[in-house]
């Protein structure tokens, strides 16, 4: 182990923190925390075209929100600064021309069009298409003549044809026959460092100790290391982590779901949660353990605990351990933590105090039915409108039955009749309904839930009554008795 511990997360503002990036963003944290090293967030943004301010926010508030907090680099400033890389192209075009005046690189003139035909060449004789290298020996009269023809030559690094192996702390040795990929191009005709070239300046420049990475990048390897050697610089230990997959084994796509954190944090899940199983996708301790804190994550975390298979992403494992991590809040903060989501859904505007302890009552009346904040609002959203949209299979299944408006009727006048309206009363009041029409008690407290709520489940009866008050109670069986009303007027048949 190097004693000074430095690694970096380089994401690029062209879209969001996907949970891929997330989880390898994670492994480098957790393993600059286990080793008191240092996290450095770093900002690959000379893809132009796609590369965005809104993307970049998107992607910091993303980090922000999971605690991935960094100790150098974008916002915080550093011995190494800038740490975004297009204001750094001063620094790439520096070491570019150390490369060209020691014969590392060269200048390549070949247009898209000569490079397809070599391709179609290499196609024909069924071969893989390596660049043929025309350009390596150029004569200056050569350049010159390209260069009057208003040819903008892109930079190549030249490739010797040997056998490199990558020494991977997750993968082991790793050989790859260097000429199989030939001269590369490291800086685009406009002048642009590709990121392949850029990254290895940022690493060598900062001192970087570890590149941990997704498996993705391992081809990239061998050309970076030989870039690293180019300029006589130390390389640094690399440790590639298998991808993120689909339920099938394939590669974590849209068509699997959400796959940003913005997208999960606008679901309900909470950062501890994610980081949790975001650790567990390919890392483990001792296959049993699932539930970790943040601080023994830090404490166990070690690169040889990382399998070499990707992790499969299971979002009903997922949602799993989020519900065990809301049930361990207390309910002051569970409270306050699904606020936001009742005031996005439209229900509440700002809580006045002396409506907080009601809230607090109704956070928990839902109990450990929450799997994420979200689900708020649909399991007590009914507490705070004044008229239900009633799911129309639980009508069917429980008001539709014969008798069941004279049922509601007497329930109604059972609940007006209460001075006191708390659950020794009401239970009274629908045993006394029940017997009166000849039925168990426990046979009213689905059509009521319905009646109520417009909903088959939601949190225990008496709770849903207590909190919704006698008033809105009788109010609601009233807009249930007319709906049924309408609906048999109408000779309506129930869908």
């Amino acid at each position: 182990m190097k004693s000074n511990v430095r690694v970096r997360i380089a994401p690029s503002p062209t879209g969001y923190l996907h949970l891929g990036l997330a989880r390898t963003a994670l492994f480098n944290w957790l393993f600059a925390r286990h080793n008191n090293g240092t996290f450095i967030m770093r900002i690959d943004d000379t893809d132009a075209e796609r590369s965005t301010d809104e993307s970049l926010r998107q992607i910091i508030e993303s980090f922000k929100w999971l605690g991935l907090d960094w100790d150098e680099g974008y916002e915080k400033g550093g011995e190494y600064a800038p740490y975004i890389q297009s204001q750094r192209l001063d620094i790439y075009e520096k070491h570019t021309k150390m490369l060209l005046d020691s014969g590392k690189a060269y200048y390549c003139y070949c247009t898209q069009e000569e490079l397809e035909e070599e391709r179609k060449i290499a196609q024909a004789q069924k071969k893989a298409y390596t660049y043929s290298g025309k350009c390596r020996n150029l004569t200056s009269e050569q350049r010159k003549k390209y260069e009057e023809e208003g040819r903008r030559p892109s930079v190549r690094f030249l490739v010797e044809d040997k056998i490199l192996t990558v020494h991977d702390l997750i993968k082991g040795d790793v050989e790859f026959r260097t000429g199989l990929f030939g001269d590369f191009i490291i800086v685009r005709p406009n002048g642009i460092p590709l990121y392949i070239y850029t990254s290895v300046v940022d690493d060598m420049l900062m001192k970087i100790s570890h590149i941990i990475r997704a498996d993705e990048h391992l081809a990239n390897t061998p050309k970076q290391i030989l870039i690293f050697e180019a300029f006589g610089a130390p390389l640094p230990e690399f440790a590639h982590v298998p991808l993120v997959l689909g339920s099938k084994g394939e590669k974590l796509s849209k068509r699997h779901g959400a796959t940003s954190v913005a997208e999960y944090k606008k679901m309900g899940y909470l950062p501890e949660a994610m980081l949790n199983y975001l650790a567990r996708l390919g890392w483990s301790l001792d296959d049993e353990k699932e539930v970790f804190t943040i601080d023994e994550l830090i404490e166990n975390f070690s690169l040889d605990r990382v399998g070499k298979s990707g992790g499969i992403f299971d979002q009903q494992k997922l949602m799993w351990l989020n519900g065990e991590y809301i049930m361990k809040m207390d309910i002051d903060s569970r409270t306050k933590a699904v606020i936001p989501f009742l005031q996005d859904a439209g229900l509440i505007d700002d809580i006045p105090e002396e409506k907080y302890e009601w809230l607090k009552q109704i956070v928990s009346a839902v109990g450990d039915r929450l799997k994420t904040l979200a689900q708020i609002v649909d399991y007590a959203g009914f507490f705070f409108v004044d008229k239900v949209e009633y799911d129309e299979d639980a009508v069917k299944k429980h008001l539709k039955k014969e008798g069941m408006i004279d049922v509601l009727k007497g329930l109604k006048q059972a609940f007006q009749s209460l001075d006191v309206f708390d659950e020794t009363a009401i239970e009274n009041a629908i045993k006394s309904c029940a017997e009166s029409n000849g039925l168990n008690a426990g046979k009213l407290i689905q059509p009521l839930r319905v009646a109520l709520t417009g909903k088959p489940v939601g949190p225990g009866i008496f709770e849903t009554l207590i909190l919704l008050g006698k008033e809105k109670v009788i109010q609601r069986l009233e807009d249930a008795i007319l709906m049924l009303d309408n609906r048999r007027e109408n000779n309506e048949i129930l869908s």
